[in-house]
């Protein structure tokens, strides 16, 4: 009893790892029920014995045994935790080679390693947020400073400085043509439609066009129900009007690209 009062932390961690030991022992000798589910495809690195050999760590007193439940049970994990962390994020914005990545994680665990108690739950849980958080921050202050260290003069070989150039001035046109042919539809909407229904979505969609630049989500089924809520008809009412305008677009936008303005519109 007395020499059970005078074991320190470590010391009363290893014996209950060999009473654990002896525990998995004797039930594997035990009949095996059946789990359902799948297998584990690989072997934990983090388990409830690293929960323990970091609460024995962190009340341990000596040095010594410090250091040899830490190089025994906990550092593999801590460079594991780091190594999966840094992947399965993709943190790969820094200026030193991944090793040096990998070490800075596993030293700053082992800064807020005396934080950890039980009661906060799973040590790989706890250890991942704190890993994950300190990526976060590293990760993108070094992504800024590689962005302001580039230099604007160097010119990626793999960027079609001329496609550029051109899909800008074709941007530059295609905002030109929409604003005449919207300009041109307002001015002739009841003209080419009659039935006061199509005009109502004919000039949805018009307004549409004017405020296409606050417009966050352009794919057709987000407009689509936009144009229900503005107009209140049907789909195919809409689809109707739309296909209509769609065909008129196509037509002013070829004659646009060799005049330079939409001219007549013939239907």
């Amino acid at each position: 009893m007395n020499e059970q009062i005078k074991l320190s932390p470590v010391d009363k961690f290893y014996n209950w790892l060999e009473e654990d030991k002896l525990r998995l022992e004797e039930e594997a000798k035990l009949p095996k029920k059946k789990r359902r589910g799948r297998k584990p495809t690989k072997k934990q690195y983090f388990t409830y014995i690293t929960d323990q050999a970091i609460v024995a760590y962190n009340n341990e007193e000596d040095y010594m045994k410090r250091n040899k439940v830490y190089s025994e049970h906990i550092h593999y994990a801590f460079d594991k935790l780091a190594e999966n962390i840094i992947h399965t994020f993709k943190f790969y914005y820094f200026d030193v080679p991944y090793q040096d990545v990998k070490c800075e994680v596993v030293a700053f665990l082992n800064e807020k390693i005396h934080k950890y108690q039980l009661d906060k739950g799973k040590a790989f849980s706890y250890f991942s947020i704190i890993a994950k958080n300190y990526l976060i921050i590293a990760n993108n202050a070094n992504y800024a400073k590689m962005k302001a260290r580039t230099d604007l003069t160097v010119i990626d070989d793999s960027r079609d400085l001329g496609g550029e150039l051109v899909y800008s001035d074709y941007q530059e046109s295609l905002r030109d043509f929409t604003d005449q042919f919207v300009e041109y539809y307002s001015t002739n909407l009841s003209n080419i439609f009659t039935n006061k229904r199509d005009i109502i979505v004919a000039d949805t969609l018009l307004e549409l066009f004017r405020i296409r630049e606050n417009i966050e989500n352009f794919n057709k089924k987000a407009l689509y129900i936009l144009i229900r809520e503005r107009t209140g008809l049907k789909t195919q009412n809409i689809t109707k009007v739309v296909n209509i305008m769609k065909k008129h677009y196509s037509d002013m936008f070829l004659r646009y690209s060799q005049k330079g303005f939409i001219g007549t519109h013939k239907s």
